[in-house]
Protein backbone atom coordinates (compact mmCIF):
# COMPACT_ATOMS: atom_id res chain seq x y z
CA UNK A 1 0.00 0.00 0.00
CA UNK A 2 1.67 3.20 -1.21
CA UNK A 3 0.95 6.31 0.86
CA UNK A 4 0.85 9.70 -0.80
CA UNK A 5 -0.50 13.00 0.50
CA UNK A 6 -2.39 13.43 -2.79
CA UNK A 7 -4.71 10.47 -2.16
CA UNK A 8 -4.12 9.30 1.42
CA UNK A 9 -5.63 10.57 4.68
CA UNK A 10 -5.28 9.80 8.36
CA UNK A 11 -8.55 8.87 10.06
CA UNK A 12 -8.81 8.74 13.86
CA UNK A 13 -11.93 7.33 15.51
CA UNK A 14 -13.05 8.48 18.95
CA UNK A 15 -9.91 10.25 20.25
CA UNK A 16 -11.96 11.25 23.27
CA UNK A 17 -11.59 11.36 27.03
CA UNK A 18 -14.07 8.60 27.80
CA UNK A 19 -11.75 6.14 26.04
CA UNK A 20 -8.27 7.58 26.46
CA UNK A 21 -8.22 9.49 29.75
CA UNK A 22 -7.60 7.78 33.08
CA UNK A 23 -10.72 9.65 34.21
CA UNK A 24 -12.85 8.36 31.30
CA UNK A 25 -15.85 6.16 32.03
CA UNK A 26 -14.35 3.13 30.22
CA UNK A 27 -10.86 3.26 31.70
CA UNK A 28 -11.51 0.25 33.92
CA UNK A 29 -12.14 -1.84 30.79
CA UNK A 30 -9.67 -0.35 28.30
CA UNK A 31 -6.95 1.11 30.50
CA UNK A 32 -4.63 -1.89 30.51
CA UNK A 33 -4.82 -2.24 26.73
CA UNK A 34 -4.27 1.50 26.19
CA UNK A 35 -1.27 1.45 28.53
CA UNK A 36 0.28 -1.71 27.07
CA UNK A 37 0.02 -0.42 23.50
CA UNK A 38 1.11 3.15 24.34
CA UNK A 39 -2.04 4.04 22.44
CA UNK A 40 -2.27 7.65 23.60
CA UNK A 41 1.33 8.38 22.64
CA UNK A 42 1.10 6.50 19.34
CA UNK A 43 -2.02 8.31 18.19
CA UNK A 44 -0.23 11.58 18.91
CA UNK A 45 2.82 10.45 16.93
CA UNK A 46 0.61 9.65 13.95
CA UNK A 47 -1.16 13.01 14.22
CA UNK A 48 2.06 14.98 14.58
CA UNK A 49 3.75 13.28 11.64
CA UNK A 50 0.67 13.71 9.46
CA UNK A 51 0.53 17.42 10.25
CA UNK A 52 4.27 17.87 9.75
CA UNK A 53 4.05 16.16 6.34
CA UNK A 54 0.83 17.90 5.22
CA UNK A 55 -1.38 14.82 5.13
CA UNK A 56 -5.11 15.40 5.53
CA UNK A 57 -6.44 14.37 8.93
CA UNK A 58 -10.02 13.30 9.57
CA UNK A 59 -11.77 12.61 12.88
CA UNK A 60 -14.83 10.38 13.24
CA UNK A 61 -16.23 11.26 16.69
CA UNK A 62 -18.82 9.50 18.80
CA UNK A 63 -21.47 11.67 20.49
CA UNK A 64 -24.78 10.97 22.16
CA UNK A 65 -27.41 13.66 22.62
CA UNK A 66 -30.29 13.43 25.13
CA UNK A 67 -32.68 12.30 22.40
CA UNK A 68 -30.41 9.34 21.59
CA UNK A 69 -31.15 7.88 25.01
CA UNK A 70 -34.71 7.28 23.87
CA UNK A 71 -33.67 4.34 21.68
CA UNK A 72 -35.70 1.21 22.37
CA UNK A 73 -32.99 -1.43 21.88
CA UNK A 74 -29.27 -1.98 21.45
CA UNK A 75 -26.44 -4.48 21.61
CA UNK A 76 -24.41 -5.31 24.72
CA UNK A 77 -21.80 -2.53 24.56
CA UNK A 78 -24.21 -0.10 22.91
CA UNK A 79 -26.56 -0.38 25.90
CA UNK A 80 -23.62 -0.03 28.29
CA UNK A 81 -22.51 3.20 26.58
CA UNK A 82 -25.93 4.72 27.18
CA UNK A 83 -26.08 3.48 30.77
CA UNK A 84 -22.72 5.02 31.72
CA UNK A 85 -23.43 8.20 29.71
CA UNK A 86 -20.41 7.71 27.50
CA UNK A 87 -19.78 10.50 24.97
CA UNK A 88 -22.76 12.48 26.25
CA UNK A 89 -23.32 16.01 25.02
CA UNK A 90 -26.02 18.50 26.01
CA UNK A 91 -27.41 18.61 22.50
CA UNK A 92 -26.59 18.64 18.82
CA UNK A 93 -26.39 22.44 18.75
CA UNK A 94 -25.02 23.00 22.25
CA UNK A 95 -21.58 22.84 23.82
CA UNK A 96 -22.69 23.40 27.42
CA UNK A 97 -20.40 21.37 29.65
CA UNK A 98 -18.46 19.97 26.70
CA UNK A 99 -15.00 21.32 27.56
CA UNK A 100 -13.12 18.63 29.45
CA UNK A 101 -16.05 16.21 29.41
CA UNK A 102 -15.87 12.58 28.39
CA UNK A 103 -16.98 13.54 24.88
CA UNK A 104 -14.20 16.12 24.48
CA UNK A 105 -10.89 15.40 22.75
CA UNK A 106 -8.00 14.24 24.89
CA UNK A 107 -6.28 17.50 25.82
CA UNK A 108 -2.93 16.64 24.20
CA UNK A 109 -4.64 16.11 20.83
CA UNK A 110 -6.37 19.49 20.69
CA UNK A 111 -3.50 21.34 18.94
CA UNK A 112 -3.76 18.85 16.07
CA UNK A 113 -7.56 18.60 15.88
CA UNK A 114 -8.51 22.22 16.60
CA UNK A 115 -6.07 23.76 14.11
CA UNK A 116 -8.72 24.74 11.58
CA UNK A 117 -7.43 22.19 9.06
CA UNK A 118 -8.57 18.85 10.49
CA UNK A 119 -11.88 17.59 9.12
CA UNK A 120 -14.19 16.54 11.95
CA UNK A 121 -17.07 14.44 10.66
CA UNK A 122 -20.56 14.31 12.04
CA UNK A 123 -20.92 11.81 14.89
CA UNK A 124 -21.27 8.11 14.31
CA UNK A 125 -23.88 6.62 16.58
CA UNK A 126 -23.07 2.95 17.04
CA UNK A 127 -19.71 1.80 15.69
CA UNK A 128 -19.30 2.43 11.96
CA UNK A 129 -19.34 5.42 9.59
CA UNK A 130 -22.65 4.42 8.02
CA UNK A 131 -24.36 6.97 10.29
CA UNK A 132 -22.01 9.89 9.65
CA UNK A 133 -20.46 11.76 6.72
CA UNK A 134 -16.85 10.51 6.85
CA UNK A 135 -17.13 8.62 3.55
CA UNK A 136 -18.51 11.71 1.83
CA UNK A 137 -15.84 13.95 3.33
CA UNK A 138 -13.07 11.62 2.14
CA UNK A 139 -14.49 11.28 -1.39
CA UNK A 140 -15.03 15.03 -1.78
CA UNK A 141 -11.31 15.51 -1.22
CA UNK A 142 -10.20 12.82 -3.64
CA UNK A 143 -9.06 10.45 -0.91
CA UNK A 144 -9.09 6.73 -1.66
CA UNK A 145 -6.52 5.47 0.86
CA UNK A 146 -6.99 5.67 4.61
CA UNK A 147 -4.59 5.13 7.51
CA UNK A 148 -6.90 4.20 10.37
CA UNK A 149 -6.27 4.48 14.11
CA UNK A 150 -8.17 5.37 17.28
CA UNK A 151 -10.60 3.66 19.61
CA UNK A 152 -11.68 1.07 20.10
CA UNK A 153 -10.05 -1.70 18.10
CA UNK A 154 -12.78 -4.33 17.82
CA UNK A 155 -15.70 -1.90 17.72
CA UNK A 156 -15.40 1.48 16.00
CA UNK A 157 -12.02 0.91 14.35
CA UNK A 158 -12.98 -2.46 12.93
CA UNK A 159 -16.42 -1.18 11.89
CA UNK A 160 -14.85 1.77 10.06
CA UNK A 161 -12.37 -0.59 8.43
CA UNK A 162 -15.09 -2.90 7.15
CA UNK A 163 -17.36 -0.17 5.82
CA UNK A 164 -14.60 1.81 4.13
CA UNK A 165 -13.36 -1.36 2.44
CA UNK A 166 -16.88 -2.03 1.19
CA UNK A 167 -16.95 1.52 -0.21
CA UNK A 168 -13.78 0.87 -2.21
CA UNK A 169 -11.14 2.54 -0.06
CA UNK A 170 -7.74 1.02 0.63
CA UNK A 171 -7.32 0.90 4.39
CA UNK A 172 -4.26 0.37 6.59
CA UNK A 173 -4.76 -0.07 10.34
CA UNK A 174 -2.19 1.16 12.85
CA UNK A 175 -2.32 -1.75 15.27
CA UNK A 176 -0.60 -0.09 18.24
CA UNK A 177 -2.46 3.22 17.88
CA UNK A 178 -5.62 1.55 19.10
CA UNK A 179 -6.71 -0.58 22.05
CA UNK A 180 -9.84 -2.30 23.32
CA UNK A 181 -11.78 -3.53 26.31
CA UNK A 182 -10.60 -6.62 28.16
CA UNK A 183 -13.50 -8.30 29.93
CA UNK A 184 -13.47 -11.48 32.05
CA UNK A 185 -16.55 -12.89 30.30
CA UNK A 186 -16.68 -11.18 26.90
CA UNK A 187 -12.96 -11.64 26.25
CA UNK A 188 -10.06 -9.56 24.93
CA UNK A 189 -11.38 -7.17 22.31
CA UNK A 190 -7.90 -6.15 21.19
CA UNK A 191 -6.78 -9.67 20.33
CA UNK A 192 -10.06 -10.29 18.52
CA UNK A 193 -9.50 -7.15 16.45
CA UNK A 194 -5.91 -8.06 15.57
CA UNK A 195 -7.13 -11.32 14.08
CA UNK A 196 -9.69 -9.56 11.91
CA UNK A 197 -7.34 -6.75 10.93
CA UNK A 198 -4.95 -9.35 9.58
CA UNK A 199 -7.67 -11.03 7.56
CA UNK A 200 -9.33 -7.99 6.01
CA UNK A 201 -7.18 -4.81 6.04
CA UNK A 202 -5.01 -3.84 3.09
CA UNK A 203 -2.15 -3.41 5.55
CA UNK A 204 -1.59 -3.76 9.29
CA UNK A 205 1.20 -1.46 10.43
CA UNK A 206 2.92 -0.30 13.58
CA UNK A 207 3.18 3.36 14.49
CA UNK A 208 6.89 3.26 13.69
CA UNK A 209 6.10 1.95 10.20
CA UNK A 210 3.43 4.59 9.62
CA UNK A 211 5.64 7.43 10.81
CA UNK A 212 8.40 6.25 8.51
CA UNK A 213 6.04 5.91 5.54
CA UNK A 214 4.47 9.33 6.06
CA UNK A 215 7.86 10.98 6.48
CA UNK A 216 9.31 9.43 3.32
Amino acid sequence: MELSKTDTAILITDPQNDFLSEHGVTWGLVGNSVTENHTVENIERVLKTAKDRDYAVFISPHYYYPTDHGWGFGGTVEKLMHEIHMFDRAGALQLDGFEGSGADWLERYKPYIDDGETIVGSPHKVYGPETNDIGLQLRKRGIDKVVLAGMSANLCVESHLRELLEQGFEVAVVKDATAAAQHPELGDGYQAALTNFGFIANAVLTTDEVVEALAA
